[in-house]
Order: C-alpha cells, then structure tokens, then sequence
C-alpha cells in the first residue's frame, strides 16, 4: 500500500496546505487536484455532492499523487467506511462534542482489534496497490470541534487514543460558541474567537496530535501556522471560482467603461 504522504511532511517539520472540494464534478477534482496542494478535501457535508459524485472525483485526483480526502456528513459508519474504500486517506468527521464520540469516529476508521471497520476496499485495493490492516496506519482521522460542548470537552477529544488531529471550521465554531453574537465566516480577528482558535492547537500539541485550520486567505493561513496548526485550507473551488469570475468581470468592466461612454454619445 502507498503511503500517506501528509504523515511524512509532517514528521519532517513542513506544514500542510489542504484544496477544499465543493462541487461535484471530476474535472473540478482534477483541476483542483494538480495546482499544488498536498491534499484536496470532498466536502460530502455540504458540497453539492454525494458519494456517486465522490468516487469519480477521487479517480480524477490520482494521477496529481495529492492526498485525497473527505468530509463525511455526520458521524454515521456507512459513509466514513465507504469514502476509506473509495479511497480516501483521510477523513474529516463534523460536530464532535465529546471523548465518546471521537473514540467511535476512530474505531470506524480503523481495522480490528484497533477498530471496528469492515473489510471491502472496493477501489482503494486497486488504486494503492493493494489494501490491508496496514491502512490502519496510513488513515488519517480528525474530529472536528464546532459547539460550546466540543470546546467544553476540548481536553478529553483531543487525549482520544487513535485520533491524528482536529480540524476547526471557524464559522460553526463562532455559532457554536458566540450564540449568535457573530455571524459566521472564516479569518476570525475577534480576540475571543482568536483565543478559541489558539486553545484549540494548544490542546493539540499537548497531546501530540495534528491541529488543522479552515481559512478563506493565504495571509490568514500563514497566521494560523504561527500559531502552530500542521494544516490550512485555503477558500475551495467555488469561492476561487467565483472570486476569479468576480474579479475578471470587474476588470473588464472598469476598462471599457470609457468606450461605453463614447458608444452612447455616438448614438451605438
């Protein structure tokens, strides 16, 4: 089996930059897939998307040698064992609110006597090369911390045998937390959602864990590994898409807003 390259980068000191996928579509995947990153995450919570949609994507983000991963919706078994078959390396598993749950978050990630996963990797056995117990060690688990519970609880999550990391969306950490004082949005500069977002890498460092950060900038991001977190994602394809888009159309507008004048004056 291939190794999980995110776990050597790691060891040798190097942060991580993580693509984020919304969009169900495999030529997106690709696209995204061959830009740089070290790995691209499936949104399957919120992207457009559902597993038939996931599959082809992680086909198309092979060849890039990118770490492929996934958002599961829930902290439901079927999903998170099909999307480790499929050939995720990675999973991402929302709204964990205690040491009980991430401790079941793990167990479905992992092979007996480690974990209760099935066995069947239908398509990673093909694209790895060959597919055991082995993944054990190569899967990578983060629970994601997002209500006043999970931070309650912050300590315990993160001393969770078998858990790599925790993975801070801000946007449902700031509902979760601010009862609606704020509204939700990535680059928190709130001092208390900044102190959140700090306690939460500080719990993962005193627990040799990894701490991964949900950004919308590559200035933010920079900040955040300052700070300490292993891995940043940076925005995703629909915001790229749409800032690319905004931006082009702007510029277009902005250059041709003079021979608009002069069309109108001229009776075009």
């Amino acid at each position: 089996m291939i190794k999980n390259n995110l776990k050597q980068l790691w060891q040798n000191g190097r942060p991580s930059i993580n693509g984020w996928l919304s969009i169900g579509n495999p030529f997106t995947a690709e696209i995204m897939a061959a830009q740089g990153y070290d790995s691209v995450t499936i949104d399957v919570q919120h992207g457009a998307l559902d597993y038939s949609s996931m599959l082809p994507m992680f086909q198309a983000m092979r060849a890039s040698g990118v770490v492929p991963m996934a958002r599961v919706p829930w902290l439901e078994p079927g999903i998170i064992m099909k999307a480790l078959d499929a050939g995720a390396l990675g999973i991402i598993c929302p709204m964990i609110n205690n040491a009980a749950e991430a401790a079941t978050f793990v167990s479905y990630m992992r092979y007996p006597p480690h974990g209760q996963r099935s066995f069947g990797p239908t398509r990673a056995n093909i694209a790895y090369g060959g597919y055991g117990v082995e993944a054990n060690e190569q899967v990578l688990a983060f629970a994601m911390i997002e209500t006043a519970q999970g931070i309650a609880n912050l300590d315990a999550i993160a001393a969770t045998p078998g858990l790599d990391g925790i993975y801070v969306g801000p946007a449902d950490l700031t509902l979760g937390t601010q009862e609606g004082c704020l509204p939700p949005a990535f680059d928190r500069e709130e001092p208390e959602m900044i102190a959140l977002i700090q306690q939460i890498v500080a719990a993962c460092k005193a627990n040799g864990i990894r701490a991964a950060l949900h950004c919308g900038t590559p200035d933010y991001a920079a900040r955040a590994i300052k700070w300490g977190y292993d891995m940043t994602t940076v925005s995703g394809d629909s915001r790229l898409m749409a800032a690319a888009a905004s931006a082009s159309v702007a510029k277009f507008r902005d250059l041709t807003k003079g021979r608009a004048k002069i069309a109108i004056k001229e009776g075009y």
